[in-house]
């Protein structure tokens, strides 16, 4: 082998091995970007799963399960972030009592634990608009009650018991109450509502002793 093919020789070698660490050196950082990534954002939810979260509006702490997924305690007047999980028939457990649920894909649930004891499986729609907040009223108590100002403008008519009501909006701070009819009923806590977010309004409990809360949305993972 002459002097000049030898030094080829050698150029050539140098290079490969430096092409195999920069390509080496890739892939790590591209898995370390995807680690960070994953641990910043968390797990992605497949496609076709289904969302659901607790709320807990009893005067104590329950302790929450939904098939096998990791048991959660939800204070009372709190709710837990939304969870994915495959579609499909669950038995959930709040406390001592077990409910079934049917969860189907690409749907929103709450599982509501009520001041009476009993649980409630709620559906809420998704929301998609990045632009507006929405506002929305989960009605679980026994009359119709419209959600105002509190100097009595309507943002959502009268939501009937067991419905719910909606309305897109700019994101604001902003107070308001219930109404039955023309009657003031409650005056609700100052609410963020984000450009992005849903904020719910759980209104359970009877006749006199209604008790509303805000309940945020918050997401463990999409």
């Amino acid at each position: 082998m002459t002097a000049h093919t030898l030094k080829t020789a050698l150029r050539t070698s140098r290079i490969a091995k430096a092409c195999a660490l920069a390509v080496g050196f890739g892939l790590l950082s591209a898995q370390a970007f995807a680690a960070g990534d994953a641990a910043l954002y968390g797990p992605t939810a497949p496609k076709g799963s289904a969302f659901v979260r607790v709320y807990n509006a009893s005067g104590q702490q329950v302790n929450s399960t939904i098939g096998n997924n990791k048991a959660a305690d939800v204070p009372a007047g709190k709710g837990t972030a939304f969870e994915f999980m495959p579609g499909g028939q669950y038995t959930a457990k709040l406390g001592s009592e077990s409910l079934p649920v049917n969860l189907a894909g690409d749907h929103y649930y709450t599982i509501v634990k009520t001041a009476s004891g009993t649980s409630k499986l709620v559906e809420e729609g998704a929301f998609t608009n990045k632009q507006k907040a929405l506002v929305r009223v989960q009605n679980l108590s026994d009359k119709p009650l419209a959600l105002k100002t509190a100097d009595g403008k309507e943002v959502i008519p009268a939501v009937a018991p067991n419905g719910h009501g909606e309305r897109e909006i700019n994101p604001v701070k902003v107070s308001l109450a219930l109404f039955d009819g023309a009657n003031k009923v409650a005056d609700l806590k100052p609410v963020n509502l984000e450009r992005g977010k849903a904020t719910v309004l759980f209104v359970t409990g009877q006749g006199t002793s209604l008790n509303p809360a805000w309940v945020e949305q918050t997401d463990s993972a999409r």
